[in-house]
């Protein structure tokens, strides 16, 4: 077997090539967009990789590519809990056959270990843990959703025998958009909406800055205590906002207040894998009026979250019920959407877990992000469970 640094064109084309090979044979899988893959990997537009690094490697034999992976240090990502300085393995596919899985987790590991980290993580993305972020061990017969990850089952036993334990389980939940929510869910919201200091209101596209701001405020409060140092500015959002206009549906994007102060966002997008399903990996001008057509022609019945924040003071006053239910009123009276499964949520945020269960949902996918320590230099601990301030 040979191994090549990801270097050329062709072995670009290899790296994004073999993703498809090895998925051939599941009907539920959708092919991600060639330009999303070699965007991750482009400083200029990954913002994780200015002051991150990255490697790539295909793996050949006989000439033909049977696997790849790439190893990341990313100076953002930290796992509270973890004192030691830990990398990140990901966008690894590869044949059944465990020593070519060896050899590339090897290969990430080695170059780890040689940039000075004591562990890897992954699957994981040299990014936010929206997108291409754990292995998928249930939850195969279903088509993924836009940002999901999505692999052949065999995956499992190549990263369970070489070592990596189960840092942290990840879980989907999944509700029908016709689903009634259940009473306690309403009566969590009735008794703030007879409050006329909450209020909750949807994203209108004419007031993009004011929402990138609400946004703003909400997630760097929300997301401080989970000790990750996420910090984001106004500006980066509105970016954001605008890169997605595009796709924004305004009616599935919810912000809650209380004296006209942001508190709480629920924040969806359509799954345009509806969309991408149909473009072979392929996004030129004529992919984009195909989109645009689709778009128009209602023809994604599925949408997913990617964000759901309460700032901490608001957490245990029903802000989570009242925001949903109100979100839900104005979804529901559309006719377009059939699904919707929520972002991922994990064993180590019972609060969020309990609030999907509780909504009535049902579990819909099962994924796993290992960690492997490197020489046993330290002892193995699962992912600590959030601690959340009163």
């Amino acid at each position: 077997m040979e191994l090549v640094e990801v270097r050329t064109p062709q072995d670009e084309k290899d790296f994004i090539e073999i993703n498809v090979l090895v998925n051939r044979n599941n009907p539920a899988y959708i092919r991600p967009l060639n330009k999303e893959i070699i965007a991750t990997f482009q400083p200029t537009q990954n913002k994780h990789l200015k002051n991150g690094k990255v490697n790539r490697w295909i793996l050949k034999k006989e000439g033909n590519v049977i696997g790849r992976i790439a190893a990341f240090i990313d100076p953002i990502y930290k796992n509270f809990g973890t004192d030691f300085p830990t990398g990140g393995c990901g966008y690894f596919d590869c044949i059944d056959d465990q020593l070519a899985a060896n050899q590339l987790f090897d290969t990430a590991k080695k170059w780890l270990q040689s940039n000075g980290m004591d562990a890897m993580d992954g699957p994981i993305n040299i990014g936010d843990r929206d997108k291409n972020w754990g292995l998928l061990v249930e939850g195969f017969e279903t088509e993924p959703y836009y940002g999901m990850s999505y692999n052949p089952p065999y995956y499992q036993r190549l990263f369970e025998n070489y070592g990596f334990q189960n840092y942290y389980n990840q879980y989907y939940f999944y509700l029908s958009v016709s689903h009634q929510l259940p009473e306690k869910i309403k009566l969590r919201h009735d008794r703030l909406a007879a409050k006329p200091e909450y209020s909750a209101q949807h994203l209108t596209l004419d007031k993009l800055d004011k929402f990138a701001q609400d946004f703003t405020a909400i997630y760097n409060v929300a997301w401080a205590q989970h000790k990750e140092n996420k910090s984001i500015t106004k500006e980066q959002v509105l970016h954001l906002f605008k890169e997605m206009k595009a796709i924004i549906d305004p009616k599935l994007v919810w912000f809650a207040y209380y004296n006209e102060q942001p508190i709480a966002m629920w924040i969806n997008i359509p799954d345009v894998n509806q969309y991408f399903k149909k473009l072979n990996g392929k996004f030129g001008l004529w992919q984009k009026l195909k989109v645009l057509y689709l778009k128009k022609t209602k023809q994604c019945k599925r949408f997913t979250g990617i964000v759901f924040g309460v700032i901490p003071k608001f957490q245990i006053l029903g802000v989570d019920a009242f925001l949903i239910y109100e979100g839900a009123k104005v979804i529901q009276q559309d006719s377009q959407y059939e699904d919707y499964e929520m972002g991922w949520t994990s064993e180590w945020n019972p609060r969020m877990l309990n609030l999907y269960q509780h909504l009535g949902s049902k579990r819909s996918r099962h994924m796993i992000t290992y960690r492997y320590i490197f020489d046993q230099k330290y002892p193995f601990e699962s992912h600590p469970e959030i601690t959340y301030k009163k």
